[in-house]
């Protein structure tokens, strides 16, 4: 299996209280950059956004903003 880097932006919001919109203002980073990253859309991410958003949020671990899972990319062949 694949691995990939997945972004856990919805679980912090929640865990923090606050919306994508208020995370997107504390952060200055573009809430369709916010919500791309929430729904793994995005190919990159910029040290300069974990780095803002760890700010915004107090994270003192990166790996609350980033995780590495298992792909399972046979699900994603022809609709599967």
């Amino acid at each position: 299996m694949e691995k990939g880097v997945v972004v856990n932006l919805k679980s912090l919001v929640e865990k923090h209280g606050i919306s994508m919109k208020e995370l997107s203002r504390l952060a200055d980073i573009e809430p369709a950059i916010l919500s791309k990253l929430v729904n793994n859309k995005r190919q990159s991410i910029y040290f300069d956004h974990i780095a803002r958003i760890a700010d915004a949020l107090d994270v003192k671990d990166i790996r609350e903003i980033i995780d590495i899972e298992e792909i399972n990319k046979a699900s994603n062949i022809d609709g599967k």
